[in-house]
């Protein structure tokens, strides 16, 4: 997001600065690399869509240690051992390392590298945090819209959720990625500002109830916005309002329905507005909706042009958090290329600098994906591009409908069973290359080794 002041460097666990004190302290020089990605897929997921590295690339670009920020590090305790030079390391801080990444809105899945950083130990190291936390959120809230679009079954959907955001900035980002993820629009007008996604809105209960008339709030408002007029039928009652707004005979562009019985209403309110004559009249629901709510809608024969959903979306509340990580793959020092991983039961990483390879069928479906090593060649796509080299974008900013278009258009290339709303057996495949697996023992064996030395 656009901002006056460089973001800080402070934007860190604690651990990150220790760790990069102590490589500069100990003259550890090494160029190192990192790769984040999902272990595990949440409950009912068959798939992510990858979002979060436009804001991950510019904190890159622009983060800084200001003067502040280094006094308050000087004074900290757990630094008083520490040497002058590591506080005139960060006055000068300047990420330069190289990233490759997935673009926005590609699909992918658990173990699949969304990030890859190659840069010297200690500023690779301090990134850590804030990169988790910027490409989990917006994956999280991509892929949560991908299954609300789903479901909806081709009516548009408009996030609503700013106001139950955990925050002010994450309900500007909630719906940058619900866009992505396929919605038609927001209701944050921020976020249309800063990236010219369409907003939409109608109007409150509290508009309705500040007038001592119900149709009396009706015809002020479509005097004031007479294109852009949706009218709340459910302050008090949705069918004496409805007839309300009938007398007052001027057609608004919709009707929104917000509480009670959903579908009932949304099917009386259809007949009434085509006997009317006002068939072009849209309905807009709203209120607590999820994909659950939304499929048993329509399932139950709800009429209904336009889903407005809110808290679901920008919290994605049944599953709020991703298991994302931040691994270091690869250290190169003194000329000399040593490839980390970790063997902890249930918490094994593969090692090495990796390129994910996407497989087709002969109708161009997707069929597999193969993480291999970063100077293999395998049949498929490669799906890790350059975006950052030595510190600078390498890549253009591409709008956010193509990025919209591009998660669009891999879902569909999906399996069924993995595009399916429910939790499928029939996991996307995904495997590992030979050399890879090969690798990956060669590394528990040197570990085991070195551990065993007297």
């Amino acid at each position: 997001m656009p901002n006056s002041q460089a973001p800080s460097g402070l934007l860190a666990d604690l651990y990150e600065l220790t760790m990069a004190a102590g490589y500069l302290e100990t003259h550890f020089e090494a160029r190192a690399t990192f790769e984040l990605f999902v272990r595990s897929l949440p409950p009912k997921r068959n798939f992510l869509i990858a979002a979060g590295l436009e804001q991950a690339l510019e904190f890159l670009e622009t983060v800084r240690f200001s003067s502040e920020d280094i006094a308050y590090l000087r004074q900290h305790p757990a630094f008083a051992r520490i040497s002058a030079d590591f506080f005139d390391y960060l006055a000068a801080f300047r990420f330069s390392g190289d990233v490759w990444a997935l673009p926005e809105g590609t699909v992918c899945f658990p173990g699949e590298p969304l990030l890859c950083i190659t840069a010297p130990i200690a500023e690779a190291q301090i990134m850590e945090t804030a990169l988790l936390a910027t490409i989990s959120f917006q994956t999280m809230i991509a892929s949560k819209a991908a299954r609300v679009v789903k479901a909806a079954a081709g009516r548009p959907i408009v996030e609503f959720g700013s106001r139950r955001a955990h925050g002010t900035e994450s309900g500007v980002l909630a719906a940058r990625a619900a866009y992505i993820g396929g919605c038609l629009g927001t209701s944050n007008v921020r976020a249309g500002q800063l990236f010219d996604i369409p907003t939409y809105g109608t109007q409150a209960h509290s508009w309705i109830m500040a007038h001592d008339r119900e149709e009396e709030a009706f015809a002020h408002f479509m005097d004031i916005f007479p294109h852009h007029s949706v009218l709340l039928l459910d302050t008090y009652d949705v069918r004496a309002a409805l007839e309300k707004v009938i007398a007052i005979g001027r057609k608004p562009r919709g009707v929104r329905l917000d509480s009670g019985d959903l579908a009932a209403d949304s099917i009386w309110v259809r007949q009434k507005l085509d006997e009317a004559g006002w068939g072009d009249v849209e309905i807009f629901i709203s209120g607590d909706l999820d994909e659950e709510r939304i499929s048993r809608l329509l399932d139950t024969g709800a009429r209904v042009d336009t889903f407005g959903v809110g808290t679901s979306l920008s919290t994605s509340s049944d599953a709020p958090s991703l298991g994302v990580l931040y691994k270091l793959v690869e250290v190169e020092r003194g000329g000399e290329v040593r490839e980390a991983a970790k063997f902890s039961a249930a918490k094994v990483t593969y090692p090495g600098r990796k390129q994910i390879y996407r497989e087709t069928d002969s109708r161009g479906d997707y069929a597999g994906d193969v993480i291999a090593l970063k100077d293999e060649r395998m049949p498929g796509e490669p799906l890790l591009l350059p975006v950052m080299r030595a510190g600078k974008r390498v890549s253009r900013v591409a709008p956010l409908a193509e990025l919209q278009k591009r998660c669009q258009s891999q879902i569909e290339h999906l399996p069924a069973a993995v595009r399916a709303l429910e939790g499928s057996d029939q996991a996307y495949p995904v495997r590992h290359s030979a050399r890879l697996e090969t690798l990956l023992e060669e590394v528990r064996e040197r570990i085991a080794r070195t551990a065993s030395r007297p």
